[in-house]
């Protein structure tokens, strides 16, 4: 039995990087043209541009978040699935570097998925997507009575929400307990995806996606996490950026600031950092402030080199002084 099992998405990733990748910020144009965020990364068309030694490395969500849960010092494994390719190969084996556990079908019609990311001198990036097989993982994929695991963590993408639901009353059957960090497409299906939220220990969202699935304005926190806690019995956890993170029990609310980054070299990851460890903090001490610093941590220590995993810390640097301190309060939901 695996002491953490993680599903969900798995990538190979190259970072491309140039002082002639330009951030615009022009909110009222750009909106307009169809980009929402009012903020657009460009290069000159037609050009040929210089680029830095291409950096390559292993991403998505559940390969990720395997990685924390391994370095933590769990018996952790992964459930991906990948194409019958080089790229597949070599995610296979970065994972077993890091004692992972990898249980990875093979696609034969679709290629092991492929981001290239292009990241500025300032740590700001557009990513470029090849979704390939990652998305196709399916029951034939997963002998029910061989998956055992005490904890699982779910980073679903845009994985068919049937196969997820049937995998979560598994677990939950078998006396597991059950994270999600779920994808924008999971919470847009509505009540669909409510009703599976009964089933979970923990759900991680940030405040954008915390307003989204409640519909509740996210200035009035307060009414946000009580509607989270009529959603599951599990504990909500919900980041907000630069301004740290705020967690209810159903019965408190607690919150954290951050530690902040030496240098900020690339966003690729943060999330996946935090949600898994949270979680891996959870499992170490059943203590919410623990987990916030674990999480906190561990984010920040991401962001300070390229690609979502080299960063990621093991649990004998979290006893370093660096990481020792947090801002954290508590107060009464």
């Amino acid at each position: 039995m695996f002491d953490v099992l993680t599903i969900g998405t798995a990538t190979r990733d190259v970072f491309l990087l140039s002082p002639a990748f330009k951030v615009l910020r022009d909110p009222k144009h750009l909106e307009s043209i169809g980009f929402p965020t009012g903020e657009a990364q460009c290069f000159a068309l037609g050009a040929k541009i210089d680029v830095g030694e291409p950096i390559f490395t292993i991403g998505g969500g559940a390969t990720n978040a395997a990685v924390t849960f391994s370095r933590q010092g769990f018996k952790a494994a992964t459930l991906i699935k990948i194409g019958n390719d080089e790229r597949g190969n070599m995610v296979v084996a970065s994972l077993k570097q890091d004692k992972v556990n990898v249980l990875a079908p093979r696609d034969s019609l679709h290629g092991t998925a492929y981001s290239t990311i292009l990241l500025t001198s300032g740590g700001e990036r557009t990513v470029l997507v090849y979704r390939g097989a990652s998305e196709n993982l399916a029951e034939r994929d997963a002998p029910l009575k061989k998956l055992t695991s005490k904890w699982v963590y779910f980073v679903p993408g845009r994985i068919q929400f049937g196969f997820i639901e049937t995998l979560v009353h598994h677990f939950k059957k078998i006396g597991a307990s059950v994270a999600m960090n779920p994808s924008r497409y999971y919470l847009g299906l509505g009540d669909k995806f409510r009703k599976l939220m009964k089933r979970l220990d923990v759900i991680v969202v940030n405040r954008e996606e915390a307003s989204y699935l409640t519909g509740i304005d996210y200035k009035n926190e307060r009414a946000v996490f009580k509607k989270f806690d009529d959603l599951t019995p599990g504990i909500a956890v919900v980041t907000d950026g630069s301004r740290g993170a705020r967690v209810s029990d159903g019965k408190y609310i607690y919150s954290a600031g951050i530690f902040k980054e030496k240098k900020l070299i690339d966003r690729t990851g943060a999330g996946d950092a935090f949600g898994s460890g949270f979680v891996a903090g959870l499992i170490h001490k059943n203590d919410i402030h623990h987990a916030l610093r674990v999480a906190a941590a561990n984010a920040t220590s991401v962001v300070e080199s390229i690609g979502a995993q080299s960063g990621i810390l093991r649990e004998r640097d979290l006893g370093s002084s660096r990481w020792k301190y947090l801002d954290l309060d508590i107060e009464p939901l």
